[in-house]
């Protein structure tokens, strides 16, 4: 066994030891609306539930250049976003949103996926993908290189082709994950334990 502290290492090393064991990541596509109208949007894999009572989940965005990203700017003055699960048949345009663009050009335009409106919120998500969670701002979290977001869902949107009374099927989903690198995987083999009662 190699014990490695992590005072002793880069930045970037413990991130490849984080992103390269945590895995397989959710991801979380994120769009948000600028104060100028700008629809953003970009893929984040530090990404979980939070609770189920509230529904709420988090997103921890890294900043770039010591600044917050736009995403995490635009949810702490607009305090509204949109959650989408990344899937076998989207993961390729969101892939593009991942491009670093000035705050005044939209990744969702450039990715060319579709605008629609929520109900609950301002800022829309996209069309393509199969789950989409409407949240609004419960808490912001300033570390020192990063913005912790935790969002309460206030609208579920769920692909009929998915939803089986109340539950989704997560073949049909095919939702993806992030492993390190420029990696990603699918839903493998699916198997069940029994939890001790």
């Amino acid at each position: 066994m190699i014990s490695i502290d992590p005072l002793q290492n880069s930045e970037r090393d413990n991130y490849k030891l984080l992103t390269g064991s945590i895995i397989p990541r959710p991801i979380a596509f994120v769009t948000t609306m600028s104060g100028e109208g700008i629809l953003n949007g970009a893929p984040f894999s530090y990404f979980n539930i939070v609770s189920s009572n509230p529904p709420m989940i988090s997103i921890s965005i890294q900043h770039a250049a010591g600044q917050s990203k736009d995403t995490a700017r635009n949810i702490k003055q607009t305090k509204e976003f949109v959650v989408h699960i990344v899937d076998q048949q989207n993961v390729g345009q969101v892939n593009i949103t991942a491009a670093p663009l000035p705050p005044d050009q939209s990744e969702v335009a450039l990715a060319g996926l579709t605008p629609v409106d929520s109900l609950q919120i301002a800022v829309p998500g996209v069309k393509e993908a199969k789950v989409r969670m409407e949240c609004t701002l419960e808490h912001c979290l300033e570390l020192p290189n990063n913005d912790l977001i935790i969002g309460r869902i206030v609208q579920f949107h769920i692909d009929e082709q998915i939803y089986d009374m109340g539950r989704i099927d997560a073949v049909k989903l095919g939702a993806v994950s992030r492993l390190a690198g420029n990696n990603y995987a699918g839903i493998g083999e699916i198997y069940t334990i029994e939890r001790p009662v």
